[in-house]
């Protein structure tokens, strides 16, 4: 390994936190990428006493980052989830946390030149092919993280990362709804298999005994529920056109139930073993979008606004999350625009060994 360590940059984008480094600072074998990374974060261990990894899903996320060669394209972004407590990096998903830091990144690497007060940086995601457009501030050419935009899961204010998507419908499973239809039955449970950007398979908790309001901890303990929810999920893989999903972090299960908060619908997911302490953002723009369809299972728990364009509140375990999503009704199951702010911050910037 390098003796003189790897350049990277830790940062918290929206509820997750994860190291960001240059394509070119890493090895371009993926074999060789993949065992550095697992050294850098610690894994495999559950507490990842040996690396940088914060012992949780949550926080063992890697971004690598590349000025793009793509026409409108600013940089080309890379999601790696680290698994914790296995030898495993995947790149199956997205991440819409992580992608919240990339635009305030690839600015201070140079990737991309600011603007004097706000700044554009056209992302393109590598994992599903898709394109986000992340609107951050700037000031004096460097980023600003302080701010008053407040989100829930992290206990301060910063400044707003406004990110946008027209193209997320189907990014990893071909299509939003891969089955053709917002109602799959899967071990005699009502199934909705979507895909806005995240793989999800969302159910009713009642459909498990269960109320939807227990906590990560409760929900981590019931074993029976667990096994239950990973039978469904490696049998919704091929229908998901996601192929064998047994060492795959997707889809990842969701279960729903009454709004609690004023919001649109209650969320409780799994992503996929391991119990979330919020949601993914991608994950909340699918069970959003699952909520208009009339046959999903989450659309007679729901409480949806009028309007061709709607602001839909996803609950969650630590507070909720809002997306505003524009209908298409030009074909059905059609969507037009999908956005939601997040917030992101510098944590350190040096070099990491491994």
């Amino acid at each position: 390994m390098n003796p003189d360590g790897i350049v990277c940059m830790m940062m918290r984008g929206g509820t997750s936190k994860g190291a960001y480094f240059l394509a070119d600072d890493l090895p371009a074998n993926k074999a060789a990428r993949d065992a550095l990374l697992l050294r850098i974060m610690g894994s495999p261990d559950p507490r990842q006493i040996d690396g940088i990894g914060g012992a949780d899903p949550l926080t063992s996320k890697v971004a690598v980052v590349r000025k793009s060669e793509r026409p409108g394209i600013d940089v080309d972004y890379l999601f790696l989830q680290v698994f914790v407590d296995q030898a495993l990096v995947s790149d199956s998903q997205n991440c819409g946390n992580i992608l919240a830091g990339i635009g305030a990144f690839a600015i201070e690497r140079g990737l991309v030149k600011p603007a004097e007060s706000e700044t554009q940086v056209r992302i393109y995601m590598e994992n599903t092919a898709q394109t986000a457009v992340a609107t951050i501030r700037t000031e004096n050419g460097r980023p600003v993280y302080d701010g008053d935009a407040r989100i829930d899961g992290v206990p301060n204010p910063a400044a707003p990362v406004f990110l946008s998507f027209a193209d997320a419908a189907g990014s990893s499973c071909g299509a939003l709804l891969p089955t053709g239809t917002a109602l799959t039955e899967i071990d005699g449970v009502a199934c909705t298999l979507i895909d806005n950007g995240m793989p999800v398979v969302v159910m009713r908790a009642s459909d498990f005994g269960l109320t939807g309001y227990e906590s990560r901890a409760e929900l981590e303990a019931v074993d029976e529920v667990k096994a239950r929810i990973e039978k469904i999920r490696l049998a919704a893989g091929p229908l998901m056109n996601l192929g064998d999903v047994s060492q795959k972090s997707v889809p990842k299960m969701t279960l729903v139930a009454l709004p609690q908060h004023g919001g649109a619908i209650m969320t409780r997911s799994f992503i996929p073993h391991r119990v979330h302490a919020s949601i993914g953002v991608f994950g909340a723009l699918s069970v959003a979008t699952a909520c208009l369809f009339p046959e999903s299972p989450a659309a007679a728990l729901a409480t949806l606004p009028d309007g061709e364009e709607k602001t839909v509140t996803v609950e969650h375990p630590t507070g909720q999350m809002d997306i505003l999503l524009r209908l298409d009704d030009t074909q059905p199951y059609s969507l037009g625009q999908a956005s939601f702010v997040r917030t992101a911050r510098k944590l350190f910037d040096g070099r990491v060994f491994a």
